[in-house]
């Protein structure tokens, strides 16, 4: 049965992957919607080769959208409300939430209360709103299924551990009296031998020349800080269901091992492949068949070594941060997540160093009065405050002055 999919945040490099993979099954996946923040060439063209039939355009007011090519022309929708329509589509199956920040907040809510799959690669909806939308998901009887390589990963090494539920698929409640421990596979980034010293004079161009991955501007950065690893240990938490405790990090800097799994007896299953987003996308939508590819593949005679470290969080504070934040829960991860995107506008543009943005987002968090139990009004005031807070601060120094 071909699967009818809604993908919010078409335009951006997972969106992009994700209609690469759908591309190579046709017979299995058919875009029924597409959303992106704005109006774009590239989201004409995705428009006009896809023929979905609805567009979300998530980030503008109502301006007009012309599409040429084909007939009848799609529906458009406009705005958070138009994004929750396109998930709640009965001619939807999966929703790939694939946006940033705040905007795959009530999309993936909506979906959930609906009894749609949901594929997430929207770090934000779990790191600010874990526990609502797990909670959501658990009355729905519906588990999330991650995109990050490194949940994929768990998640597959998770399977056949009789965690599946009554309707065969995994339920990953049950993981705690099984699992010692979950332990994500970080690169590195392209700093990794770096003194202090010389992490001071890092540029943004250095920055962006990630090692392994092919990602977007802010999830690069944030890999070089590892504040994206940081992230990943709150998605864990929430996903898995697993105390901060129970989820380590190591540094391995191949990016051939995407994580893996200790399980009370010592045993440890890893799940390993070459660097590339599609196969976790494709796992997501696919699940639970394993559909044959061309990507390419991993050649064992080629690997020469596979080497492990512990991080630094004296030269990554990142890392260190996020775990604090996770540990106070509440709103401290809300905050978390949106000094940090302010602090990497804020250094892309040259206004921070690099060493700035985990201290300006130590700063944020120290200035922060969390709230316990947040709702989605809470977390959309504690996003703004820090974000306002984060900026105010940098702007009243130079950019010498933090890092």
């Amino acid at each position: 049965m071909t699967k009818r999919i809604a993908l919010l945040g078409c335009t951006g490099s997972i969106g992009q992957q994700t209609l690469d993979v759908i591309s190579c099954h046709p017979e299995k996946f058919q875009i029924t919607s597409i959303a992106a923040s704005r109006i774009s060439d590239t989201l004409k063209q995705q428009v006009a080769t896809y023929k979905p039939k609805r567009v979300g355009i998530g980030g503008q007011t109502e301006e007009p959208f012309e599409v040429s090519g084909y007939e009848p022309r799609p529906d458009v929708v406009y705005g958070n409300e138009g994004l929750v329509q396109l998930a709640l589509d009965p001619e939807v199956d999966i929703v790939v939430v694939a946006t940033s920040g705040q905007h795959g907040f009530a999309p993936t809510l909506a979906a959930l209360k609906a009894g749609k799959q949901v594929a997430l690669a929207n770090k934000e909806v779990l790191v600010m709103a874990g526990e609502l939308v797990t909670e959501q998901a658990h009355k729905s009887g519906i588990q999330l299924r991650p995109i990050d390589s490194e949940h994929s990963a768990i998640w597959q090494s998770l399977s056949g551990e009789g965690l599946a539920n009554e309707h065969g698929e995994e339920n990953w409640s049950q993981a705690n009296d099984k699992v010692r421990r979950l332990i994500l596979t970080a690169s590195g980034g392209p700093f990794r031998s770096f003194t202090k010293e010389q992490m001071a004079n890092v540029t943004v161009e250095q920055a962006m020349k990630h090692p392994n991955w092919n990602m977007g501007p802010k999830i690069t950065i944030d890999s070089a800080t590892l504040f994206n690893k940081g992230l990943e240990v709150i998605e864990a938490h929430w996903l898995f269901g697993l105390p901060y405790d129970k989820v380590d990090v190591v540094v391995h800097s191949q990016s051939i091992i995407h994580s893996m799994v200790e399980f009370v007896d010592g045993s440890v299953k890893a799940q390993l492949g070459t660097p590339d987003m599609r196969l976790p996308i494709q796992y997501a939508l696919g699940y639970p068949e394993r559909l044959a590819n061309d990507y390419p593949r991993l050649d064992f005679t080629k690997l020469r070594e596979l080497n492990f470290e512990l991080p630094d969080t004296e030269r990554f504070p990142a890392l260190r941060l996020a775990y604090e934040a996770g540990r106070r829960g509440g709103t401290y991860p809300t905050v978390l997540a949106a000094a940090d995107e302010e602090a990497v506008r804020l250094f892309h543009e040259r206004k921070i160093t690099y060493l700035g943005i985990a201290d300006l987002v130590e700063r944020t968090l120290d200035a922060h009065n969390p709230v316990a139990h947040p709702t989605l009004e809470d977390i959309a005031e504690a996003d703004r405050w820090a974000r306002h807070f984060a900026s105010n601060f940098s702007s009243r120094g130079s950019a010498a002055s933090i890092g």
